[in-house]
């Protein structure tokens, strides 16, 4: 009875807000909601965190330099693990890949569960030590949201896409309580293509949720920072270096995370996984300290210019006045950072790859700018090329040039820097375009087919299913048959192509209109000739699973204008060139209305 309730209030609400309220209106005031309710996600999800990892270093008192410390990551990630196969029976992990598959192949659509299970799973894993960032996770749970709000009230594809643009936006904006940099992702990342009636929604729920957070953990920014120099003109050549080789090192991390990740997951014993993947993640934070969780700690030592505190808690704090050393233990902190980060995705924990690669970004910008100090070449700020590298660094990995700029320069209130911001970012984009078309959320997707790029063609061929447009109206015929028969086919057909199948369906081939015309009417010969006489082989054969991408190349290189359908060898239908010319256009028009 109470669910016959809410049913009956929401279809009365959905009735009212129809007659009373334009679909524009009712978009914004959805994208409020979606915002207010991402901000809240966020604070949610970091105090989860802050708490889990309070209560292990304080109440526990397990911290680095404890002989425990190893073994809390695979205590985290199995407790991750538990929870996803008792309760959700589902992978929430790389969750901006999967929302950029929901855009390409689901409609926007998300599962129900990812409301919540990306907070939680994210919540064990990285408060008992995983070398993940809570961004990716809660950016899935906000496009969740926002996507269930839109499937609540009935809104259509494109709203449904739009509500989840703006979970995402809304989720970095509170996080970070960077809204603009929230905007910049649904763009750069997410790839939506922007108009006038989409840019307002995504700013009012990015905004929304960046006022609740700060709100609720008030205005200070996430890294204190203050500019000790002055962007000077003279360091340009070294922001320039800084951004190449930022460009580079994404290459190492894009590879190196997925090469790592694959041979672990490689293993089909999921208690091979935790304990391969948890210890070693393990040994190496138990090693370099500063590996442990998201890392935001070390890289605001590195702002305040205190490096020697990397080397707290370790073997090496003795020699902490010792620079060269101190160097080599951050090229290692660097260099292994992204086999943590690697070892804990594989395993199993729930996690995303923002913070690692700020972190890696902050290491590697400090790391240049002291190098350069240490031999006299010049004098650089080595706080600045910290900042600078971070953001060099995610527009590398990323492919986001924008959101790094922006999200960089909110999240430590660094705008006197925005000249080197975009002069690393840029060339940190230049560069690793050159090795790497696609960014880490989007490479496996393109690699599948399922990726909805800016291009327009392949984002509205991407977009179509080939389901939808295969034409199953042809009258089938056997080998066997007559051609009487055939012409009996003929006379009721309105077509001009007969698919040829055996008694299992299996197309064996065509008969084509033109080629019998000629003998159609000689009666005498009706008996005498068989459709196996007739039949030829189509130019090229269309797989039922095929992406749309794939159906347009087969029909460029074969001229031709129909194709024959097929699925494990048997007859589906045809599908034509001018029905996939129809459907693009309404799909265009439908994504591109304002």
């Amino acid at each position: 009875m109470p669910i016959m309730h809410k049913k009956t209030l929401l279809a009365r609400f959905l009735l009212w807000r129809l007659k009373n309220v334009k679909e524009r209106y009712f978009t914004i005031a959805l994208s409020l909601l979606v915002g207010l309710t991402c901000g809240l996600v966020g604070v949610i999800l970091k105090n989860s965190i802050h708490a889990v990892h309070r209560f292990i270093t304080e109440s526990m008192q397990i911290d680095s330099g404890n002989f425990l410390f190893i073994f809390l990551p695979i205590v985290g990630i199995s407790l991750t693990v538990l929870f996803l196969k008792i309760f959700i029976k589902d992978d929430i992990g790389h969750g901006v890949s999967k929302i950029l598959y929901a855009i390409s192949r689901k409609s926007g659509k998300i599962k129900g569960h990812n409301n919540y299970s990306s907070v939680i799973g994210s919540t064990l894993t990285i408060g008992f030590g995983g070398s993940v960032g809570a961004e990716a996770p809660v950016v899935l749970t906000g496009a969740s949201i926002g996507s269930g709000l839109a499937r609540l009230f009935h809104m259509n594809q494109r709203v449904i896409v739009l509500m989840l643009g703006c979970g995402a936006a809304g989720a970095i904006g509170g996080i970070f309580k960077a809204p603009i940099a929230g905007l910049a992702f649904t763009l750069e990342v997410l790839m939506l293509d922007l108009t006038m009636a989409s840019l307002i929604p995504l700013l009012i729920s990015s905004v929304a949720a960046a006022s609740v957070a700060h709100l609720m953990m008030g205005h200070e920014v996430m890294f204190e920072y203050t500019a000790r120099s002055h962007f000077d003109l003279g360091n340009i050549p070294f922001y320039i270096i800084l951004g190449i080789l930022a460009g580079l090192l994404s290459v190492y991390f894009i590879r190196s995370s997925m090469y790592i990740e694959g041979k672990i997951a490689g293993h089909q014993s999921i208690i091979k996984r935790i304990l391969l993947g948890g210890m070693m993640l393990g040994l190496l934070i138990f090693l370099f300290p500063p590996l442990y969780g998201e890392g935001y700690s070390t890289i605001q030592n590195l702002l305040d210019g205190d490096a020697s505190k990397l080397l707290h808690n370790t073997i090496l704090y003795p020699m902490k006045d010792n620079i060269w050393l101190l160097l080599l233990y951050v090229a290692g902190v660097f260099m292994l950072k992204v086999v943590a980060t690697a070892s804990t995705n594989g395993t199993g924990g729930v996690g995303g790859i923002f913070a690692p690669t700020m972190f890696m970004g902050g290491v590697g910008g400090f790391f240049l700018a002291r190098i350069i100090n240490e031999l006299g070449i010049t004098t650089l700020p080595e706080s600045n090329f910290c900042l600078v590298g971070m953001a060099g660094m995610m527009a590398g990995v990323m492919h986001a040039p924008l959101m790094a700029m922006f999200l960089i320069a909110e999240v430590t209130g660094g705008y006197a820097l925005f000249i080197p911001l975009m002069i690393t970012c840029t060339m940190s984009y230049i560069t690793i375009k050159g090795f790497e078309p696609y960014s880490i959320y989007a490479k496996r997707l393109a690699q599948q087919g399922d990726l909805v790029t800016h291009n327009k063609d392949k984002a509205v061929l991407t977009l179509m299913k080939l389901d939808r447009v295969i034409e199953t109206d042809l009258e089938v015929v056997h080998p066997e048959d007559s051609l009487g028969e055939l012409v009996k086919v003929i006379s009721r057909s309105h077509r001009n192509i007969y698919p040829v199948v055996d008694d299992d369906r299996r197309l064996l081939g065509i008969v084509i209109l033109d080629k019998v015309r000629h003998i159609m009417f000689d009666s005498e010969r009706y008996d005498e000739v068989k459709v196996s006489d007739l039949l030829s082989l189509p130019p090229a054969y269309i797989d039922v699973n095929d992406p749309m991408d794939k159906v347009m190349k087969v029909f460029e290189q074969t001229g031709a204008w129909n194709l024959p359908v097929t699925e494990k060898g048997r007859y589906k239908g045809f599908v034509s060139k001018s029905k996939i010319f129809n459907t693009y256009r309404r799909v265009l028009v439908h994504f591109s209305e304002e």
